[in-house]
C-alpha cells in the first residue's frame, strides 16, 4: 500500500507552521515560526502585524519543511490547510499559499478545520488511540467539551456561553500586568502559591455540558480593585493558584461527567490550555478514580502547529475531501462544520 504523504499549513493565528507527515500520523517535519515576542508589547494578537509576518516568513517556513522532511513539493500527494476558525487576515495567508501551490503542482487542496486540527494531535502522540472517545478542547478562543464519533465526525455536547478558558488566563494575566501569553506565567506563578487561599466561584450552569467563565472571571477582577482600594497586598501567587484551580476544577468535573454518563473510557485533551500543568494533574487524578483514561499531546503539539493541520487533513483527504479554488477563510467556522 503507498505510503500517502501531506503537506500541511496552518496560519490561524500567531503561527507560521508548515509539516510533512506520512500516512497522516508520522511527523517528518514541522516547523513553526512563533511571533509571540513581537505581540508581548501589545499584550495580545494585533491581526494586521499577524498578517502581515505570515506574508514575510511563510516561504522561508516552506522551505525549511521540506528540507527537514527530504521531499519535493511534487512528492506531496496533497495540500491541506486550515481554513477557520481564526483570524481572517491571518487565514488568508495559509490558504492563498496552500491554493498556488495546489494549482501550480495539481495536488489536491484540502481545507481543515482549525479546532478538528487540535483534536487530532492526539493521535500523533498516540498512535493507538482511535475513535470514538471524549474530546475537551480548550484554547485561547474554544472551550468545548465534543464525542469524537469518528474521524471528521463530532457531536458538540457543551461549550462556553462567554469567554473561552484560554481568554479567561489573559484576561486575569493581563489584570495583575503579568504580560502575555497568560496562560503559561499564571500556571508558574500557581506552582508557588496557595490554591485553597481564595474561594473563587465554580459555575456549573445547572450540572449541564456547558461552560462559563465570566463570572469567575469578574470575580477575580472585584478581588484585585477591592484589595488596591483598601491599599491591601495582592499575594499574586494566591491570586494565580485560587484562579487556576477554580477553572481546571470545573474543566475536568464536567469533562469526566461527560464520559461516564455517555460511556467512555478516554478523554482527550486539545488546545493550547491542554498544556496547563493542573488541568493535567487534575483531570488525570479525577480519571483514575473512575477508571478513566486520559490523554493529552506533548507541549509542541498543543499549540497551533501544521502537523495537527496535517493528520486532520490526512483523514479528510483518505475520507474523500476535495475543495476547489473558492474555498474561502471562514473565521468563526465551528467543529464539524464543513
Amino acid at each position: 500500500m503507498k505510503d500517502i504523504i501531506t503537506l500541511s499549513i496552518e496560519s490561524s493565528c500567531d503561527e507560521t507552521s508548515i509539516a510533512v507527515l506520512k500516512n497522516g500520523r508520522e511527523v517528518l517535519s514541522n516547523v513553526v515560526n512563533t511571533q509571540i515576542e513581537l505581540h508581548k508589547k501589545f499584550g495580545g494578537v494585533v491581526p494586521e502585524v499577524a498578517s502581515r509576518k505570515h506574508i514575510e516568513n511563510i516561504d522561508e517556513v516552506l522551505d525549511e519543511a521540506l528540507k527537514q522532511a527530504n521531499i519535493t513539493l511534487n512528492d506531496a500527494d496533497h495540500i491541506a490547510v486550515t481554513y477557520g476558525p481564526g483570524l481572517a487576515g491571518a487565514l488568508l495567508v495559509g490558504l492563498s499559499y496552500a491554493k498556488a501551490l495546489a494549482y501550480t503542482t495539481g495536488k489536491p487542496l484540502v481545507g481543515v478545520n482549525h479546532i478538528e486540527g487540535h483534536v487530532s494531535a492526539n493521535y500523533i502522540a498516540h498512535k493507538d488511540l482511535k475513535p470514538p472517545f471524549i474530546t475537551l478542547i480548550v484554547s485561547g478562543g474554544h472551550t468545548h467539551l465534543v464525542e469524537v464519533k469518528n474521524y471528521g465526525e463530532y457531536e458538540i455536547l457543551g461549550r462556553t456561553r462567554d469567554d473561552a478558558s484560554g481568554e479567561a488566563f489573559d484576561k486575569i494575566a493581563r489584570a495583575m500586568e503579568l504580560g502575555y501569553p497568560g496562560g503559561p506565567i499564571i500556571d508558574k506563578l500557581a506552582k508557588q502559591g496557595n490554591k485553597n487561599a481564595i474561594d473563587f466561584p465554580r459555575a456549573y450552569l445547572d450540572d449541564g455540558y456547558d461552560f462559563s467563565f465570566s463570572g469567575l472571571k469578574s470575580a477575580v477582577l472585584n478581588y484585585l480593585n477591592a484589595k488596591k482600594m483598601k491599599k491591601e497586598d495582592i499575594i499574586v501567587e494566591d491570586v494565580c493558584a485560587s484562579f487556576q484551580e477554580a477553572v481546571v476544577e470545573v474543566l475536568s468535573n464536567k469533562a469526566i461527567k461527560a464520559a461516564m454518563e455517555k460511556g467512555y473510557n478516554t478523554i482527550a485533551l486539545a488546545g493550547g490550555v491542554a498544556c496547563n500543568s493542573a488541568l493535567r494533574e487534575k483531570i488525570t487524578e479525577l480519571g483514575k478514580t473512575k477508571n478513566i483514561e486520559i490523554k493529552y499531546p506533548p507541549i509542541d503539539l498543543c499549540t497551533d502547529n501544521a502537523a495537527m493541520i496535517g493528520c486532520a487533513g490526512y483523514y479528510n483527504f483518505i475520507n474523500g475531501r476535495r475543495d476547489d479554488m473558492s474555498l474561502n477563510a471562514v473565521p468563526n467556522l465551528r467543529i464539524g462544520q464543513r
